[in-house]
């Protein structure tokens, strides 16, 4: 029974190597996949979008912009041969229209959305919000804070400072955030204000 499922976790979790890797074993199968991500998510140098993880796996992937529509997008995809399911990368930068239009699909494909919760400030995502109202299955990708215990921040650095203020979306990696529990998160922020 198709479903739509958020998975998600702190940056560097492993959510993009997991998505390519779900793809992988849907395709080994035989079963044909819509590879999405929303073009917000710009880090590609090239004209070619693809879905890149930190270990290296890559994929081609469609990209979708705040004002495109997901069943626009299933719809071309399906014409000359029926897509079996759906993988959305970074779905936090989805809007809650294209989210509830993801929930719409999962009524004829499986749709598996991978991406952050908060953004840098402890705030959930639009996309992300949406996905935690919406979907049939919630699963946290767990990583770990530099002390040991679970990662659930994306902290943000400028000029090697740890920020709580600033655009919400900031595309980067590991030169820009850091996964951090909370407590670190707190001690980090609390360090550069006595600077």
């Amino acid at each position: 029974m198709p479903k739509l499922y958020f998975k998600y976790g702190t940056m560097a979790s492993s959510k993009s190597a997991q998505a390519l890797m779900c793809k992988f074993n849907y395709e080994q199968k035989g079963m044909r996949v819509l590879l999405v991500k929303p073009e917000l998510d710009n880090r590609d140098d090239d004209e070619e979008r693809m879905v890149r993880s930190r270990i290296g796996l890559t994929a081609k992937c469609h990209t979708i912009s705040p004002n495109d529509s997901f069943v626009a997008l299933f719809d071309e995809a399906s014409k000359d041969a029926p897509i079996d399911i759906i993988i959305v990368d970074e779905a936090q930068f989805c809007t809650s229209q294209q989210i509830d239009q993801l929930k719409e699909l999962s009524r004829k494909v499986s749709v598996l959305c991978y991406g952050l919760l908060l953004d840098f400030t402890c705030h959930l995502f639009e996309g992300s919000k949406r996905l935690v109202e919406l979907a049939d299955s919630l699963q946290e990708i767990k990583s770990v804070c530099r002390c040991g215990r679970k990662s659930s921040v994306n902290a943000r650095f400028v000029d090697g400072k740890c920020v709580d203020d600033g655009p919400t979306i900031l595309i980067g990696g590991d030169e820009a955030y850091e996964s951090m529990c909370y407590w670190c998160w707190q001690d980090e922020l609390k360090k550069n204000r006595q600077n």
